[in-house]
């Protein structure tokens, strides 16, 4: 395989953004005189979105219906709160970095809504800007359908064959592959305790962000 890109899911993979998310849902449930969720555990649910967390902290709302107005309120606090303590996980500035070095192009395809996707990545100041960000709302499709994926590589300029997606959620890798994609699970991300990445069908797996790069290698 002759890797040309490497795209990245957002939260989990590319960014830690449990700090914040969790502080969000938190302070829902302070609000309403309700224990917060110990952080090693809603961690683990952020990359379900706002839904997921809310389920976690809400159990007796049953339905979407019903989370409904919590999620407009978790979304309104979140928007204002996007990069308090997000940053990139360890280690990835430099991989970025590498990747530019040696010439092969990256991107970004996550279901994060681009009203929270953008001002994110504004806040971070990335070492090297990515080629393309596909968010959850520029097409009706969201993973695990492979369309992000081919419009990020599209974008890029580079046939889906030549790149590998990077992703923390089973969603991440079924999207890859039906991409064509090559895949490499970040198990050092958000998952849950009845997770096993290994499981997922991915190319490679990753339990520390620093081995990324010789995944990437490794594939290539």
């Amino acid at each position: 395989m002759n890797v040309k890109a490497v795209l990245m899911d957002l939260d989990g993979t590319l960014v830690d953004t449990a700090p914040d998310l969790v502080g969000v849902l938190n302070t829902l449930l302070v609000d309403r005189s309700r224990p917060p969720v110990p952080f090693a555990i809603a961690r683990n649910e952020v990359s379900n979105g706002a839904l997921g967390l809310l389920r976690l902290g809400f159990p007796e709302h049953g339905s979407d219906e019903e989370l409904e107005p919590l999620r407009l309120e978790f979304l309104e606090i979140y928007t204002r709160n996007v990069c308090v303590y997000s940053r990139l996980f360890n280690g990835l500035d430099y991989i970025l970095s590498k990747l530019h070095k040696e010439s092969v192009s990256w991107g970004i395809v996550t279901n994060k809504p681009h009203s929270m996707t953008a001002p994110l990545l504004e806040a971070l100041d990335l070492p090297h800007l990515p080629g393309c960000v596909v968010s959850g709302d520029r097409l009706p499709q969201r993973k695990p359908h492979p369309a992000p994926l081919l419009l990020g590589a599209e974008e890029l300029g580079i046939g889906a064959e030549r790149c590998i997606y990077v992703g923390d959620a089973r969603r991440d890798i079924d999207a890859g592959r039906a991409a064509g994609m090559a895949t490499v699970a970040a198990a050092y991300g958000y998952i849950r305790a009845s997770d096993d990445p290994a499981q997922w069908g991915a190319s490679a797996v990753v339990r520390r962000p620093g081995e990324l790069l010789d995944a990437v290698n490794g594939l290539a």
